[in-house]
């Protein structure tokens, strides 16, 4: 049967010579693994080159229950991405959160106002003239609102990541942000994407951040493992 939805590239990999297996997340069916024949080929009707991590497609499919792989009978851009292919530091944070939206969307069902909020990021990202110096801090923050484990709010001084909220005493593991770290971690929640700069941090302390809530999220999804991408985003702010 047919069905039109929504979708955004996670991951491609060669199946045959001129085939590859993709993997999208879509609005109507979560992730799904489509086998694309002829993808590689120079005049193929959907080819490698649409398949780029972290775009936006329109698509017409194939879904049978139970199958590993499904199929794609139409695919396009929409809308078509003009700034993250080409901007170095776009592409750099979109190459980072296509690595851990393939780990945290791998076993998650369909949610449309998870992917809503996706596309919206996505498109925010960008049509965006704004410094993006936070933009992928609060792309995790309010990631985890959707995955389950947003952080829990509070005036305390400490932020247990084990436990996912603010407490009054030093937790006895290292799991833990103090000040002023926990008061910047409490303000980014706050932030939207538009003024995601109004919290303005050091170089130093935006990159310690970031490696916690890396942890954050290893502590919270099942198989997290490491990021490949993360060293390549650390260099491009710095």
């Amino acid at each position: 049967m047919l069905h039109q939805t929504k979708g955004i590239t996670l991951k491609v990999t060669n199946y045959s010579e001129s085939s590859v297996v993709a993997q999208i997340y879509t609005q109507a069916f979560g992730l799904q693994s489509y086998l694309i024949n002829g993808a590689r080929k120079p005049k193929a009707k959907i080819s490698v080159n649409m398949l780029q991590p972290f775009h936006l497609l329109e698509l017409v499919v194939y879904n049978k229950e139970n199958n590993n792989l499904q199929r794609i009978k139409e695919a396009q851009h929409l809308p078509v991405l003009k700034q993250i292919p080409l901007d170095i530091v776009k592409s750099s944070i979109a190459l980072f959160l296509n690595e851990v939206l393939y780990k945290v969307l791998r076993h998650q069902s369909p949610d449309k106002q998870l992917f809503d909020f996706l596309e919206n990021a996505i498109i925010w990202l960008d049509e965006t003239e704004e410094g993006l110096a936070n933009y992928h801090l609060i792309f995790l923050l309010k990631l985890s609102h959707y995955l389950g484990f947003k952080p829990s709010l509070s005036n305390l001084p400490y932020f247990d990541l084990l436990e996912g909220r603010f407490v009054s005493i030093l937790p006895a593991h290292v799991y833990t942000l103090q000040e002023p770290y926990s008061s910047y971690l409490r303000e980014l929640v706050n932030c939207s994407f538009s003024n995601c700069n109004n919290v303005k941090l050091k170089r130093e302390d935006r990159s310690y951040l970031l490696q916690k809530l890396v942890d954050y999220y290893r502590l919270h999804t099942e198989n997290f493992g490491e990021l490949n991408s993360l060293y390549i985003l650390e260099e491009i702010f710095n």
